[in-house]
């Protein structure tokens, strides 16, 4: 490279950083702990929404929970979750299955947002047959790097999870106990932080970096929609202020939350996943963007903070971090039964309950090694992170 033209680029670089550096300084900070985050104000641009396809058959008369997988084709087969029908009622969804006019069971309107257009079909299209039991939204895949199993297997943590017990605090629990790549360590920037919002312009490719740096004007455009010049202090996630919480988006709630919001709510959360570039206010173009900031909406939405601050129409930040971060040894002890674990030295792990695979991928063979649906029934882990 010749030297007129690096530095050309060096200068072209110092006045992009520096250009970032103004726009991150014009930013609206605030300095409050409440935000107006408990009604979704998303205004869609689309004249037609799309037809209800997503009925899950039976729902009505169920008294089980429902058990609301999110797939794709390539997830494998679905079969693992036959073992789990005498628990569960279950509701799958498979986004890339081709359309089948013929049929309002069990399809979304596209395959955008990952697990969440199967979750906010569900939602919309059973509305009125949400089970007083609860639900479970979990990923197509029985065996995930995320699941928190020391085999990674979902099908032994579902058959085991304690529904009540789980929904008895806050009306919602994520299914993660553990804290790796969640953003409950302290230590994790503040999405709307410098820090966050250089590394997303340095590292394009860095998807949580990027989907990091995006949610506080998705937070914005979510909970104030038309009404953002109002709201605008109340629903922007300032450049300190941190969204704590788990990852992955699989997690279990109950009636009362998932009714706390009208459909209507669900399905202009669904348009902001579909109206695209025809509305500026909508999700991210980039599926891993938009999938990742939904996963910090979940718990926002459904948690249930003290009386008083739902009342007044607000959600208690600090509150909402605590409520969303359990330490791990309670969480571990609370959903899945495994009580006065050891090595819990910190408050985001246990020693030989979980560990983050290499490259996020679970170990190949799984799938060989528990081939025999009946594995599922071995769902008590022992101290040692052991099946017993």
């Amino acid at each position: 490279m010749r030297r007129k033209t690096r530095k050309a680029v060096v200068h072209v670089t110092l006045f992009l950083g520096a250009l970032l550096f103004i726009v991150f300084l014009n930013l609206p900070e605030s300095n409050s702990k409440f935000f107006a985050w408990d009604k979704v104000r998303y205004q869609t641009s689309s004249v037609t929404l799309p037809e209800a396809r997503g009925i899950c058959p039976g729902l009505e008369r169920t008294s089980k929970p429902a058990l609301v997988v999110s797939r794709v084709s390539t997830d494998g087969d679905i079969k693992w979750s036959d073992r789990l029908s005498d628990k569960y009622h279950r509701c799958v969804y498979t986004a890339d299955a081709p359309l089948d006019k013929t049929s309002v069971h069990l399809q979304v309107p596209a395959n955008r947002g990952h697990e969440a257009m199967g979750y906010l079909t569900f939602l919309i299209d059973n509305y009125d047959h949400i089970p007083e039991a609860g639900v479970v939204f979990v990923h197509g895949s029985r065996w995930a790097w995320h699941n928190d199993a020391p085999d990674y297997d979902n099908a032994a943590l579902l058959a085991v999870l304690n529904i009540t017990a789980a929904l008895a605090p806050w009306g919602y629990h994520n299914l993660r106990c553990d804290w790796s790549l969640s953003t409950c360590p302290p230590s994790t920037a503040p999405q709307g932080s410098m820090e966050t919002s250089s590394q997303a312009f340095l590292a394009p490719w860095d998807y949580r970096a990027l989907s990091d740096a995006a949610l506080p004007m998705a937070l914005a455009s979510l909970f104030g929609g038309e009404e953002f010049a109002k709201y605008r202090a109340e629903v922007y996630l300032g450049r300190s202020a941190a969204v704590r919480s788990q990852c992955c988006a699989q997690f279990v709630v109950s009636q009362e939350s998932i009714w706390r919001h009208s459909r209507d709510e669900y399905v202009a959360l669904r348009q902001w996943l579909l109206d695209g570039p025809a509305n500026k206010d909508a999700a991210h173009l980039d599926d891993k963007v938009a999938g990742r900031i939904l996963s910090y909406v979940w718990h926002i939405l459904f948690m249930k903070q003290t009386d008083n601050e739902i009342s007044r129409g607000l959600v208690d930040l600090d509150q909402l971090n605590i409520q969303a971060c359990p330490r791990a040894d309670e969480c571990y002890c609370r959903l899945y039964g495994r009580c006065n674990l050891g090595g819990c030295d910190g408050p985001g792990s246990c020693s030989g309950q979980y560990q983050l695979p290499p490259n996020l991928k679970a170990p190949t063979g799984l799938d060989t090694a528990f081939s025999d649906p009946d594995q599922v029934k071995l769902g008590v882990w022992g101290k040692d992170g052991l099946k017993h």
